[in-house]
Formats: C-alpha cells, structure tokens, sequence
C-alpha cells in the first residue's frame, strides 16, 4: 500500500512539474510575443507621427492658397466669404418619422405636451 502511495505521489509530483515546465514556456512565448508587440506600436506611432507631420506641412494655409491660384482656371476656386453661410432658421429639417402619441411620464410629470401633474 505504501508502495502505490509513492509512486502515486511520484506521479503527481511529474504531472506537475511537467506541468510548470508548459506553463513557464507559454509565458515565456506570451512575453515575447508582447515585447514584439510593443516594439509594432512604438513604430506604428513614430509612422503616425511622421505622418502628422507631413500632413500639416502639406495643408498649411499659404500653400493651399498658392495652390488655388495656381490652378484657378481649372478649379475655379474663390475664398469663402460670411456672405455664402446661411443661418439655421434656413435649413429645412425633415418631418419626423414617428410622432409621439402616448408620452411618458419621468419624474412625476409629463415630458412630450403634457401638463405638470
């Protein structure tokens, strides 16, 4: 009986140490595959940077201008004026989809055309 006792215990104390041994290999692996990730960001963001920048020296507002004029005949672009925005009251809205028939009460009193209880 004892016999099957340590060599059922052997067994246990292998299982687990085969076990660790997995475990520290993922980790391992899961570690590096982190690093790996790390290292992606820092120079997918060092692109965005640059990238950035080249955006905002490519849209600087003399250029564009210079470009607008450069290419006036075939773009007929002219500088916006306060003259071309309307005001809300101009915008027509659509009518609404659902009109709201039973309102519901929040808070002890009506929110949709209803009276204060």
């Amino acid at each position: 009986m004892k016999t099957l006792f340590y060599l059922f215990s052997a067994l246990i104390v292998m299982g687990l140490a085969f076990w660790a041994y997995q475990e520290n290999y993922q980790t391992q692996a899961a570690l590096k595959e982190s690093s790996e990730l790390k290292r992606e960001i820092g120079g997918l963001r060092q692109t965005l940077a640059t990238l950035e920048a080249e955006w905002a020296y490519l849209n600087r507002p003399e250029r564009l201008a210079e470009l607008a004029t450069i290419n006036f005949d075939a773009l007929k672009l002219l500088p916006l004026t306060p003259e071309q925005f309307g005001s809300v009251e101009q915008v027509t809205f659509p009518p609404p989809k659902y009109a709201i028939t039973q309102p519901i009460e929040i808070r002890g009193r009506l929110e949709v055309g209803g009276e204060y209880p």
